[in-house]
């Protein structure tokens, strides 16, 4: 096939496809893609350093002074204690022996 048929082909077929609606298709294919294509050059914030940084500062496991559960720093659960409460642990069988149990909602432990 040459290009002279592949554009007589293309031109065939543009022609039954009613205009509005390849206008149409157009719009959303050039939006998608300027979406997709923002959507990857958005910086990515450098979660794993964040984590790591506050892991060797504090500890591995985080519980709180008056609760019965220790969790990674990550965890929604650790979050929520306030940093006047939080106790730090360097592992989990030394969140243990503080009379710590994981907590079930927190995924890793």
């Amino acid at each position: 096939m040459t290009i002279a048929e592949a554009r007589d082909k293309c031109k065939s077929l543009a022609a039954k496809v009613p205009r509005d609606a390849l206008i149409l298709g157009i719009l959303i294919l050039a939006s998608s893609l300027s979406f997709g294509l923002g959507y990857l050059a958005a910086p990515v914030p450098d979660v794993a350093c964040a984590l790591s940084q506050t892991t060797i500062d504090e500890g591995k496991f985080v519980a709180s002074k008056s609760g019965t559960k220790y969790y990674l720093p990550s965890c929604a659960g650790a979050e929520r204690i306030s940093e006047t409460n939080k106790v730090w642990f360097v592992s989990a069988s030394a969140a243990s022996a503080a009379g710590y149990s994981p907590a079930a909602n927190c995924k890793g432990i």
